[in-house]
């Protein structure tokens, strides 16, 4: 009897799989730009392709749009509070008016900008949804990549009951959260801390590991009402040891017990479960795992989540806290996947480093001059569960820019590469990590993309300097101005004239919010106008004057520069701004193509 129960047993496994296989479908798609993944990178930039008016489709594993402020249950934005940037600020405006304003927002302490994931959804499924030439296909993940010689031309994915999907692009946009497409594409990449002689910094290990930041599975709490118990069965393994000492914050400071709670509290009366200090953080690494091996390699970290969750309910006397009814649904109630912070990060044509933010105007190469994206955020890097890696405590950092370089993998063509898959040191991804960074260089890779469609070229050889100006027009900042805001009537002018480096920004790690002044209506030195100038032409020779600028001596300079500007007798001192307006006039220096290391052509 057991035999033939197996043989039964046999024949219909075969039986409901070729059943499946027969009925599973092969759809074929051809679009002008595809997106792998609507994370929060992969929308904008879908978004940003379609509103340069080509067509445009983004294929995403989920239910949601938006990766880590939806799918992955971290409705908390970290930085660029003071960076309106783009698609970023558009985001923001329309949590805003749901909300109504801006303190609707600020309900935690974690972040001045917090919200409901399935309203960060419904927002950009509905602007998703205005553009005509933007279509999303959901439940599909990606399986190969089509690459032909140097050139990748679309790829195939499958759903879970094996329908295919397969979709030819002119270019092809990588925003998965781990950079799934980089292997399927045959992209080279690295994965994990890189050493310092690769990078060249100081704080770098000296060796290369093999280890990725600790990863959280998320859960939104729902207050249910005073009175009420809504908590979770006793979850197996469960031991109230493992959470002790939960009440303190990332740095080890002491706080109350409700603080653990408040910290990511969300409007309508939710809460984010995303602690670090004796947590739910977990390090696991399943980034090199096939798709169909993942979920049970993360299991851990979806029961450490419960487990904290009841020890909140239990311990700290939560019991009116339950997982929310009206976010995920997931069979626990938790996010749909978990929160990487780090994957795969591209060989790039350019590589940004902790060094080149830290002291932009001293690198071999100005890869400032080539911004496309801005980001505030210190350096956070989430490693309290491997004990044997040592620390890296929110290094602070002057407010930033992601180069375009780190977008364009150094050995294949018409593939862009967003989200946390950028070519960044593993260091640097701490802060480039972020989502409205993330957002932003979307942003770049969709209007780079589509560019390089409309010019029929590969995204390498669209020209710096054109997709700047395209993201300009979009009201995105290039270069990180603190003090510069896109309803500055010189918006545009103080960006280009920044990225140039004529007139330099003035940097300032400051506590959470790290800045870089323009300061527009100061006065200029003619020995720090001349040390700026002196990059663009290096004719002018550079001055230790401390005499400030006038309308004749900034004329009599940009004359010996090669501008076309008339003699002038006015002494009075310059601002800034008037400085900028003068250097823009005379030598149009933004027309003046770089390369992707930020050097004149």
């Amino acid at each position: 009897m057991k035999r033939t129960g197996f043989l039964l047993a046999a024949v219909l496994v075969v039986t409901v799989a070729f059943a499946l296989s027969a009925a599973a479908k092969t759809t074929r798609r051809v679009v002008d730009v595809l997106i792998i993944g609507g994370t929060t990178s992969g929308t904008t930039a879908a978004v940003a392709a379609a509103r340069q008016g080509v067509t445009t489709l983004v294929v995403e594993s989920t239910p949601m749009l938006g990766g880590m402020f939806t799918a992955q249950g971290v409705p908390a934005v970290d930085g660029n509070a003071n960076l309106p940037s783009g698609l970023w600020n558009e985001f923001r405006e329309a949590l805003r008016a749901h909300y109504g304003g801006a303190p609707a927002l600020a309900t935690g302490w974690v972040s001045n900008t917090l919200f409901e994931p399935h309203v960060a959804d419904s927002i950009f499924k509905a602007m998703a949804a205005a553009e005509p030439a933007l279509s999303v296909e959901y439940g599909f993940r990606p399986v190969k990549v089509f690459r032909r010689g140097r050139k990748v031309s679309g790829a195939r994915f499958v759903d879970k009951a094996g329908n295919r999907l397969e979709v030819s692009a002119e270019v092809t946009v990588d925003a998965t959260d781990l950079g799934d497409a980089l292997p399927l594409s045959g992209t080279p990449y690295r994965l994990g801390m890189d050493s310092r002689s690769l990078t060249g910094e100081s704080l770098a290990p000296e060796k290369a590991r093999n280890i990725v930041q600790d990863l959280t599975v998320t859960a939104i709490l729902k207050d249910y009402g005073p009175g009420t118990d809504r908590t979770i069965p006793r979850p197996e393994g469960y031991d109230p040891a493992e959470f002790s000492g939960c009440n303190a914050t990332a740095v080890g400071d002491p706080i109350p017990p409700e603080m653990v709670i408040t910290y990511g509290r969300l409007p309508n009366g939710k809460y984010m479960i995303n602690w670090p200090t004796k947590g739910n953080d977990i390090y696991l690494n399943v980034v090199e795992l096939p798709y169909e091996r993942r979920e049970a390699a993360l299991r851990p970290a979806r029961e450490k989540t419960l487990r904290f969750i009841y020890y909140i309910q239990t311990e700290l006397g939560y019991r009116n806290l339950g997982i929310a009814d009206d976010e995920f649904d997931t069979p626990d109630g938790l996010a749909y996947l978990p929160y990487h912070r780090e994957g795969r990060r591209a060989e790039g044509v350019v590589m940004l480093t902790f060094d080149d933010v830290m002291a932009r105007y001293d690198r071999p190469a100005p890869l400032y001059r080539t911004g496309i994206s801005v980001g505030d955020y210190p350096v956070d890097h989430h490693h309290k569960c491997r004990p044997d890696v040592p620390g890296i405590a929110f290094l602070p950092v002057p407010s930033f820019c992601v180069p375009a370089g780190v977008m364009i993998p150094a050995r294949t063509d018409n593939l862009i590469v967003s989200d946390k898959a950028i070519s960044v040191s593993n260091l640097i991804n701490g802060s480039t990590r972020v989502q409205p960074v993330v957002m932003l260089t979307g942003q770049a890779a969709g209007t780079l993309a589509a560019l390089a469609v409309k010019a029929g070229c590969t995204p390498r050889e669209v020209p710096v300097r054109r997709l700047q100006a395209a993201l300009l027009a979009q009201k995105a900042y290039l270069q990180p101005l603190y003090d510069v805001k896109p309803d500055d009537p010189d918006f545009g002018l103080l960006q280009r004239i920044a990225s140039t480096g004529i007139l330099r920004m003035t940097g300032e790690p400051y506590q959470w919010a790290n800045r870089s002044w323009f300061y527009p209506e100061r006065t200029v030195s003619v020995g720090e106008f001349t040390l700026g100038l002196h990059d663009y032409a290096p004719q002018i020779a550079v001055e230790d004057d401390p005499a400030p600028l006038t309308a004749a001596s900034a004329a009599d300079l940009l004359r010996r520069a090669g501008g076309r500007i008339a003699p002038s007798a006015d002494t009075t001192p310059l601002t800034r701004r008037e400085a900028a307006r003068m250097v823009d006039e005379a030598l149009h220096p933004f027309e003046r193509d770089i390369d992707f290391e930020g050097n004149l052509k």
